[in-house]
């Protein structure tokens, strides 16, 4: 099957033509994935420099630049007015020899480009939002700072694809509140790599005290601020924060001096220490050095961190909410806590921290779930399965 991936975001997360970074990961694994099955699989994103090549085979894929706008760096809100470029040349594309079967939206930036360029042909469209904006301004509040047009743009594409692919049963939930048939809407969670997360092999050197380790980008909703509130009832524990900007620049980042100000406050300043961005082939080994992993995020709709964690053996305590509530097993992988319920919070690390064979147990419980639910070969094998689905539904019935 001949399978076109749609991100419009730009491809500066190709560092030197290298591996994808951050959450743009996903959408290159499921395209290698594909691959790897058997389908000729083409990934489109922006073209954000001019001294890039316009095509890069990467992994049986192959990555197209689209140059749309200027050939440098935009944000999400500027990249809105270059959508309908975007799709144009998608649409003149796959006008000449290489035509997709189906179309795969990624974020819904991409999934405009994608619905603009289909719209006077016959291709269905599978849209993965990644995210949904009415539910991080629900979750974050003041803290949400998406562009106005997004949750009516989100709305509006709702009714111009065939199946809209959510990552948790909240996700599901919010797409059917915003109008799409539960029919329409398919839950496909995220993949990990079990080659590179597992229980066994090196770990970051750590101190002999407990280590509680969270993982996120430094910003107010991804709940560090909890956490430390947190170890006030946790006992003599470290709290590792890994993300943010590099570790040389953790003194002149505002959320990073914020929260070791909030640690002083709090009087748990020896307890906290961040280290800043951690490249991801060197997360496994800081997941192994950790006795806990807390997940505190106010939004998060896959829980990639979480089931990172679990693959490595590690028991998570994380709050009840998106991702995290379906990969969380309560008191079988780890535990789940009301979120923004720092008090339960804290009660449930020193917990956790107290009870060696709990942990033991949850870590076995852990691997096991993630090897028989969150393998890269089942979100794969579910996309295709779904690909062939809106596929037959658009063929014509031959008498």
């Amino acid at each position: 099957m001949r399978v076109g991936l749609v991100c419009a975001h730009d491809s500066s997360y190709r560092h030197a033509d290298g591996p994808p970074v951050g959450t743009q990961q996903h959408i290159a694994r499921v395209a290698a994935e594909l691959a790897g099955r058997g389908h000729d699989v083409r990934l489109y994103e922006r073209l954000d420099d001019a001294g890039q090549p316009a095509t890069l085979d990467a992994d049986g894929y192959r990555v197209q630049r689209v140059p749309a706008g200027p050939s440098s760096p935009l944000s999400t809100a500027e990249l809105i007015p270059h959508v309908t470029e975007f799709g144009r040349y998608l649409a003149d594309d796959w006008a000449g020899a290489w035509r997709p079967e189906v179309v795969h939206g990624h974020y819904w930036i991409g999934g405009l480009a994608a619905a603009h360029a289909v719209r006077e042909t016959d291709l269905p469209v599978v849209q993965t939002f990644h995210s949904l904006g009415v539910e991080q301004l629900r979750h974050l509040g003041r803290q949400y700072d998406g562009p106005g047009e997004r949750i009516p743009l989100e709305r509006a594409l709702t009714r111009a694809v065939d199946i809209a692919v959510a990552q948790c049963n909240d996700e599901v939930d919010e797409l059917t509140r915003m109008g799409l048939q539960r029919s329409s809407v398919a839950m496909v969670p995220a993949g990990v790599d079990i080659e590179q997360f597992h229980p066994d092999g090196e770990a970051a050197p750590r101190e002999q005290r407990a280590r509680i380790l969270s993982v996120g980008g430094l910003s107010p909703g991804n709940g560090q601020e909890d956490l430390i509130r947190a170890m006030r009832l946790v006992g003599d524990a470290e709290l590792v924060i890994a993300g943010g900007p590099p570790a040389e620049q953790l003194a002149n980042h505002a959320e990073a001096r914020r929260l070791r100000e909030l640690a002083e406050q709090t009087g748990v300043a020896d307890q906290v220490r961040l280290v800043g961005a951690v490249p991801h082939d060197q997360m496994a080994t800081w997941y192994r050095s950790a006795d806990v992993v807390a997940c505190t995020p106010h939004y998060s709709s896959a829980g990639r961190v979480s089931l990172e964690a679990m693959a490595c053996g590690v028991p998570v305590v994380g709050y009840a909410m998106g991702g995290l509530a379906d990969a969380v097993v309560d008191e079988v992988t780890g535990r789940l806590v009301p979120p923004g319920d720092v008090r339960t919070l804290g009660v449930s690390l020193r917990r956790l921290l107290a009870d060696n064979a709990g942990r033991f147990a949850y870590g076995h419980a852990a691997v096991d779930r993630v090897r028989s639910s969150y393998t890269w070969e089942r979100t794969g094998g579910a996309l295709e399965r779904l690909y062939e689905r809106v596929v037959s539904r658009r063929k014509p019935v031959e008498a």
